[in-house]
């Protein structure tokens, strides 16, 4: 299978690539069809002259989407001066001297062209994110579970599930907002972890960003939603998340596991 690298990098840090990454809106433009705002593992993509591909990787280490004969994959590394975005282009060829050709003209030429368009769109959209508004949600684990709570509104939302949390306000630390939000939505005090996942672009200039946390006390009630469960690891995947929750299944799996 011939392939095709190449890479650039990116002044931000690894949780702002990625989560730029997730935006579909840095595809759409070379007339792939993407089933929503964010890519989700599992999801299938519609490319031109019956292209088809499946997410199988949306995380901090990057994306990845694989079909019948062409497969694509963005890796990041972190380094001292911002993130490395290293991609990479296969696909498989046709037989004899046609192929061959094409693998050398249109295959190599198109996809170096739709790279470079792609890694300009990515930095711009990295500088976005940046200087993003924030919102903050927690990944409360307890034995081995998952605290979500289930939405009561807006309608459009009313009945799907999300992790804990809400807008950070000006002047605040996203830590504190977080715990703030856990007492005003739960009732109880929780300790802060680490950022788990990339930022998850909501809006142009708004993004979610989940930190894990553990309970200081109590338990936790459904105060501002219908209803509150802990969730196990294989439980994840099927529980009808909003999209921006959704995007970050694997890493919480992860994060069980």
């Amino acid at each position: 299978m011939p392939e095709l690298r190449a890479s650039a990098l990116v002044d931000a840090p690894v949780s702002v690539v990625a989560g730029a990454l997730l935006d579909t809106s840095l595809i759409t433009g070379f007339g792939v069809r993407v089933p929503g705002p964010l890519l989700c593992v599992g999801d299938e993509l519609a490319g031109p002259f019956g292209v088809r591909l499946a997410v199988t990787r949306a995380d901090l280490s990057g994306v990845s989407a694989a079909g019948d004969f062409l497969e694509l994959h963005t890796d990041l590394v972190v380094t001292g001066a911002g993130t490395m975005v290293v991609d990479r282009v296969g696909w498989t060829s046709v037989r004899g001297v046609v192929g061959r050709f094409a693998d050398m003209t249109v295959g190599r030429g198109t996809a170096l062209r739709v790279l470079e368009k792609r890694s300009a769109l990515l930095a711009r959209r990295c500088s976005e994110l940046r200087s993003a508004r924030v919102v903050v949600g927690a990944a409360i684990v307890r034995g081995g579970r998952l605290l979500a709570q289930q939405r009561s509104f807006p309608e459009s939302h009313a009945g799907q599930w999300e992790l804990p949390g809400g807008r950070v306000e000006p002047g605040e630390k996203p830590v504190d907002a977080l715990v703030r939000e856990c007492v005003e939505e739960l009732g109880v005090p929780v300790v802060v972890g680490d950022q788990v996942g990339p930022d998850v672009p909501l809006k142009r200039d708004l993004v979610l960003r989940i930190f894990s946390a553990e309970l200081a006390g109590g338990e936790p009630e459904a105060l501002e939603h219908n209803a509150v469960r802990w969730v196990t690891a294989g439980e994840l995947p099927g529980l009808p998340w909003l999209p921006a929750d959704r995007v970050l299944v694997p890493a919480l799996q992860r994060l069980l596991n």
